[in-house]
């Protein structure tokens, strides 16, 4: 049976694991470079943009739509532009868009709407006016759905 890790991220911890610490630094810097990407996008799509990499010139991110990715590469100069500003992006010469669509996202629930009183009374007439018995069951249970 595998034994539990005792690793606790203590300040005392991160100083001895080297590994921890470049991992921890490598992180951060990725979090100031995506905060500064974000702020050159427009807002509207700066949302469901993330910022993946930047390497070689070469700048990566990824939208949650294929129509927010197509947005970013048609508005691609004037962004890159804005991030020459920066000094973490001067040189990035070349803007590449991927499509990674939300992995979890909560959709809204379902409600069906009421019936009104009219339409009970148009469905329980087309019932009575119905020859066959499976139909007229079903238009009658669809008027029993009324709104109260």
């Amino acid at each position: 049976m595998k034994k539990r890790s005792d690793l606790k991220l203590t300040p005392d911890t991160f100083r001895r694991a080297p590994v921890l610490r470049e991992l921890m630094n490598k992180a951060e810097l990725h979090q100031q470079a995506e905060a500064v990407v974000l702020s050159a996008l427009p807002e509207h799509l700066a949302r469901g943009a993330r910022f993946v990499a930047c390497h070689e010139g070469e700048l990566v991110l990824s939208a949650e739509t294929a129509g927010a990715a197509s947005q970013i590469r048609f508005r691609q100069h004037e962004i890159m532009e804005r991030l020459r500003n920066e000094e973490l992006f001067r040189f990035v010469w070349k803007l590449k868009v991927k499509v990674a669509p939300a992995r979890f996202r909560n959709k809204p629930k379902f409600e069906k709407a009421p019936l009104s009183n009219e339409n009970a009374r148009l469905l329980k007439e087309e019932a009575g006016h119905t020859k066959d018995k499976q139909l007229r069951e079903v238009l009658e249970k669809l008027a029993s759905h009324v709104r109260d």
